[in-house]
């Protein structure tokens, strides 16, 4: 190869880069703006809010790979810290559970190409979420929320809607696991709807 092809394949590779680099900064600012358009659900206590901040993250997962992905969960959470209620907990939760629902839908897209795949590994991500969810709130947010809303009055919250829950732990594998697994699926089918007219755009295809 010679230096001039070189010296533009090394430019094509940095403008890749910065292309990169842009749309997980446009992406992250939509998840950030999308934590703030959340919305109660009838079947879940009123604390519990329902948002699709996360679509953005599995958007990058599958356009940019399980590294871009995982940059959006984190960068909407340090800047949803500048307005936290909680110290920080809550982000730290949502960064974790975020991640683990693109980080695998990522990692199985890049691996096998196709719908088929990119469903397949979503919908496991999603049910990786809701699985960590059972000890992130156990473990992590709930102790937080404590000081703000008594154990007591948390567990009467689940048992108005469905009274034989005895104890947190029964509130988190009856309620908020199924809630976050249907939550991811939720995204996974928004994310299958606008990807393909998105794709190009994101992977600077379009670019002149």
């Amino acid at each position: 190869m010679s230096t001039m092809d070189t010296a533009t394949v090394r430019k094509q590779a940095k403008q890749k880069d910065v292309w990169k680099l842009t749309m997980t900064a446009m992406l992250s600012a939509i998840a950030f703006i999308l934590m703030f358009l959340e919305f109660s659900v009838p079947v879940m206590p009123a604390f519990i809010k329902m948002d699709l901040s996360e679509l953005p993250a599995l958007v990058a997962a599958f356009a940019m790979g399980p590294v871009s992905g995982m940059m959006v969960c984190l960068i909407k959470n340090l800047l949803h810290l500048f307005m936290t209620t909680t110290g920080g907990v809550g982000e730290l939760s949502n960064f974790i559970l975020g991640a683990s629902f693109v980080v695998p839908a990522g990692l199985v897209y890049r691996k096998w190409r196709g719908k088929k795949s990119a469903v397949a590994g979503a919908v496991a991500g999603a049910a990786l979420m809701a699985a960590v969810s059972i000890f992130s709130n156990y473990f992590i947010v709930y102790p937080v929320y404590y000081n703000f809303m008594p154990q007591e009055a948390v567990l009467a919250a689940y048992q108005m809607i469905f009274p034989k829950v005895e104890n947190i732990l029964q509130c988190l594998v009856v309620f908020n696991a199924p809630f976050t697994f249907v939550k991811g699926l939720c995204s996974v089918g928004i994310t299958m709807l606008v990807y393909k007219p998105l794709s190009p755009f994101l992977k600077g295809v379009y670019r002149k």
